[in-house]
């Protein structure tokens, strides 16, 4: 949940207002000339907006309202239409003859940099964003309990890493959480996934997992693969840690608590999506 909630931010960052640059392609073959200016207009205007489209996020994570939402919404749906316009105009130029090596690096970063796409279909970036904005916002304000008491995300965050709470403890905190804001999202981001999938596949991609697998120097498949073969390498000692860890689980709590075999209790690892176990 929190490296989506990342994912999330990063995508409601990348918003672009209406260019300088002429809307239409060139009539004639593109030049590696055209694909300069269009560069330096796209720069330009992603300078430009993107400080305004910070102050507004910033205003959005600093005061979580039904209005700053709407604000968020709106203009990182802009953003949105505006990054997927870049991205069909940049493809045009990929493979111009003479591109210089950092216009050639930028037209890439515009094909391929966008975190959540949305097809160019009316109102589909509109949805996407107020989606995005409404998940985000859930998030911030979110809370769950500590001896029946209310407490926030961040002060669950701390205190799952604070070995002095009994597994009981963690279990409550665990499970106030997920249900009480984790679970809720699961159809939106279900929705705003299929949104998402629509639009990487108008930029010709299979969906949106191989649209940020594209963006290393290998093609989405071969990234798979790799990323297989290095899990493959590390599981032994992966698999080693695991049992080590769930050991000493159940050294300090009991057979009852964490069994010797199977699975660890995900609330006992001293964070609150068991994402790392650095706090035990």
């Amino acid at each position: 949940m929190k490296a989506m909630i990342s994912t999330l931010s990063l995508a409601l960052s990348l918003a672009v207002a209406t260019p300088a640059f002429a809307q239409t392609a060139p009539t004639a073959a593109p030049t590696a000339a055209d694909a300069d200016a269009f560069i330096a207009s796209v720069e330009k205007d992603l300078f430009d907006y993107t400080v305004e489209a910070s102050q507004v996020n910033w205003v959005n994570s600093t005061y979580l309202t039904e209005d700053t939402d709407a604000m968020a919404s709106r203009i990182n749906a802009v953003g949105t239409e505006k990054s997927v316009k870049y991205a069909l105009e940049a493809a045009k130029y990929k493979d111009v003859a003479g591109l210089g090596a950092d216009t050639k690096r930028k037209l890439d970063i515009l094909r391929t940099g966008i975190v959540l796409p949305a097809p160019t279909t009316p109102g589909a970036a509109t949805e996407l964003n107020t989606i995005a904005t409404d998940l985000q916002s859930q998030y911030g304000k979110g809370r769950g309990t500590l001896d029946g008491k209310e407490i926030s995300g961040s002060d669950i965050e701390a205190a799952m890493g604070d070995l002095k709470h009994t597994p009981a403890q963690f279990a409550e905190m665990w499970t106030s959480w997920h249900d009480k804001v984790g679970a809720p999202m699961k159809d939106d981001y279900a929705k705003l996934v299929g949104i998402a999938n629509a639009g990487a596949k108008e930029l010709g991609f299979a969906d949106t997992g191989a649209m940020w697998r594209s963006g290393y120097d290998m093609p989405p498949e071969e990234f798979a693969k790799v990323t297989e073969k290095i899990w493959q390498d590390m599981k032994p000692l992966y698999v080693a840690l695991h049992t080590y860890v769930r050991w000493k689980l159940n050294e300090k709590y009991g057979d009852a608590v964490q069994a010797k075999t199977g699975p660890i209790r995900a609330d006992l690892l001293g964070n609150m999506w068991a994402q790392e176990w650095g706090n035990i």
